[in-house]
C-alpha cells in the first residue's frame, strides 16, 4: 500500500492545494478548470485533450483551407432545465461566447408527421448555442480559467501510474511521462471504463491498473459503478451542401429535427441539424439512432482525433458503407416526410457534396449514472465530472457544467484539509433544486 505524503503548506500555514490535471477538454473538463480558478484553486492546473482543440461533443469542425466551413458535428445547442443556472453561465453570456437560441425545433413521429416544438430531454427549458460555433462554449470557459492554465491539445493520455508518494503520473501511448501531479480529474470515462478494451483493443483499463496500488475501497467501488454505466453511441453523417443546392434546406420549417422513438426505429436517425453558413452553403448533420450506431460500433470516422492518436484507421470500404447507409436513411426520411420541401432532385444534388462520418462511442450515458457522493475519492486525490454524474442535467451539457462546479468546490474543501463531512456538505449544496421540467 502507498503511504500518503506529508501535507505541503503555503504562506501563513494554509495548505497548498498542489498541482492538478484534468483529462478531457469537453464541456465538463473546461468547466472544471474554470470553476476551480473562480473558486480559488491557486495551484498549477493542466488540461489534456486528445483532440485538436476544446469542445468534445460540443466541438466545431473547421478547415485550414476553407475559412467559411463550420460544422457543429456533435451537440448543435444546449439547454438548461433547472434553476438557478450554473454560475459559469453569466460570464459566458456577458463575454459573447454563447447566446440564447431561438431557432425553430420540430419533432418527427413514426408516421412521418411533423410537430412543432422541442421535446425532452434536449429541446426543453432555456436553449443556448455557441456564438460562432459550439466550440465557443468551451473557449469561453477556458477564458474564465485564465491564461495560466497549461493546455495540451493533440495529446492522448494512454496510461496512468501512481508514485510511492501518492502522486499521479500521466503517460503517453509509448509510456512516456507527460506530467506528474498531486490531483487528477477525469472529465470522461474512457480511462476508467471497460469499453476502452472493447473499442480500442487495450489490454487493461488504465485507471483500474493504477488503482490496484492505492488500495482505496471507495475508488474500487467507483470503478465498479462506472463499469456498470452503459452509454449510447452515435454515428453522425456530416453533409456539406453547396450553395447552389442549399436553398431548399434553408426553407425547412426547422433548424433542429428530433425523431420520436418510433421514428428512430423506422429511419435509423435520432436528430437532424440544419446549419446555414454565411457563404450560402449549408451544413447538415444527421445523427444516427443508438441502434444503428451499436451495429457499426467498430467503424470510426477516418478524421477522428482519437483514431489518429492511436493509429487506428477504419477500412475505407467499411467507412464508406456506413456513410452510404446513413445517406440512404436521410434520403428515405426526407423523401417520405419532407418531400414537400426537398425534391428527389434536390436531395441528389445535396448528397453529391462532401460527406464525412463522425462516430461518438459514448454520446449519451444511461441513468442512473455515478452518484454525486462518489465523484470525489479524497484518499486517492481523484475526481470525476461529466454528464455521466447523476444529478440535474444528467446526460446533457447542463449536467457536465453542474457536475464540474460541484466537483471544484469539493476539491477545494478536500485540499484545504476539510473533514469528510465538510467535503460532503459541498456535495449536498451542489445538488441544486428539483427540475422545473420533466
Amino acid at each position: 500500500m502507498v503511504s500518503p505524503p506529508d501535507p505541503a503548506t503555503g504562506p501563513g500555514g494554509i495548505r497548498d492545494p498542489g498541482s492538478l490535471a484534468v483529462i478531457g477538454a469537453g464541456a465538463a473538463g473546461c468547466a472544471c478548470v474554470a470553476a476551480l480558478r473562480r473558486q480559488g484553486w491557486a495551484g498549477p492546473i493542466s488540461l489534456w485533450e486528445s483532440g485538436r482543440g476544446p469542445g468534445g461533443r460540443t466541438a466545431t469542425r473547421r478547415s485550414r483551407t476553407d475559412a467559411g466551413l463550420r460544422i457543429d458535428h456533435g451537440a448543435p445547442l444546449f439547454n438548461l432545465t433547472t434553476s438557478p443556472p450554473p454560475a459559469l453561465l453569466e460570464p459566458l453570456l456577458a463575454g459573447g461566447w454563447i447566446e440564447p437560441w431561438t431557432g425553430p425545433i420540430a419533432q418527427l413521429d413514426g408516421q412521418g408527421q411533423l410537430h412543432p416544438g422541442g421535446s425532452a430531454p434536449h429541446g426543453l427549458g432555456s436553449l443556448y448555442r455557441g456564438n460562432g460555433g459550439m466550440e465557443h462554449l468551451c473557449r469561453g470557459l477556458l477564458e474564465q480559467a485564465g491564461a495560466d492554465v497549461e493546455i495540451h491539445y493533440g495529446q492522448l493520455v494512454r496510461h496512468l501510474e501512481i508514485t510511492p508518494e501518492r502522486r499521479w503520473r500521466l503517460l503517453g501511448p509509448d509510456r512516456q511521462l507527460l506530467k506528474e501531479v498531486d490531483w487528477l480529474v477525469l472529465s470522461g470515462t474512457l480511462l476508467a471504463h471497460p469499453r476502452s478494451r472493447l473499442l480500442l483493443d487495450w489490454t487493461e483499463v488504465p485507471l483500474a491498473a493504477a488503482a490496484r496500488r492505492l488500495q482505496d475501497a471507495q475508488l474500487q467501488h467507483v470503478l465498479a459503478v462506472l463499469a456498470s454505466i452503459q452509454s449510447e453511441a452515435r454515428s453522425n453523417l456530416l453533409l456539406l451542401v453547396p450553395a447552389a443546392a442549399a436553398a431548399p434546406w434553408r426553407k425547412l420549417p426547422f433548424r433542429l429535427l428530433e425523431f420520436s422513438e418510433a421514428a428512430q426505429l423506422r429511419w435509423n436517425l435520432s436528430r437532424l441539424s440544419v446549419q446555414p453558413l454565411a457563404d450560402g452553403r449549408c451544413a447538415v448533420v444527421a445523427h444516427s439512432s443508438a441502434t444503428f450506431a451499436s451495429e457499426h460500433l467498430s467503424v470510426y470516422g477516418s478524421r477522428s482525433s482519437i483514431a489518429s492518436q492511436l493509429g487506428v484507421a477504419p477500412r475505407p470500404e467499411q467507412e464508406q458503407a456506413v456513410i452510404e447507409a446513413l445517406s440512404a436513411a436521410l434520403q428515405d426520411t426526407l423523401g417520405q416526410a419532407l418531400g414537400r420541401w426537398l425534391s428527389k432532385a434536390a436531395l441528389r444534388r445535396s448528397l453529391a457534396g462532401e460527406r464525412q462520418l463522425m462516430r461518438w462511442g459514448a454520446a449519451f450515458p444511461r441513468p442512473p449514472g455515478l452518484p454525486l457522493e462518489l465523484a470525489l475519492c479524497p484518499a486517492s486525490r481523484l475526481g470525476f465530472c461529466g454528464d455521466y454524474v447523476a444529478g440535474p442535467g444528467f446526460g446533457r451539457v447542463e449536467g457536465a457544467l453542474r457536475s464540474a462546479e460541484a466537483l471544484a468546490g469539493r476539491l477545494l474543501a478536500a485540499a484545504a484539509g476539510g473533514s469528510p463531512a465538510a467535503v460532503n456538505n459541498h456535495c449536498e449544496s451542489s445538488r441544486g433544486p428539483a427540475p422545473l421540467l420533466g
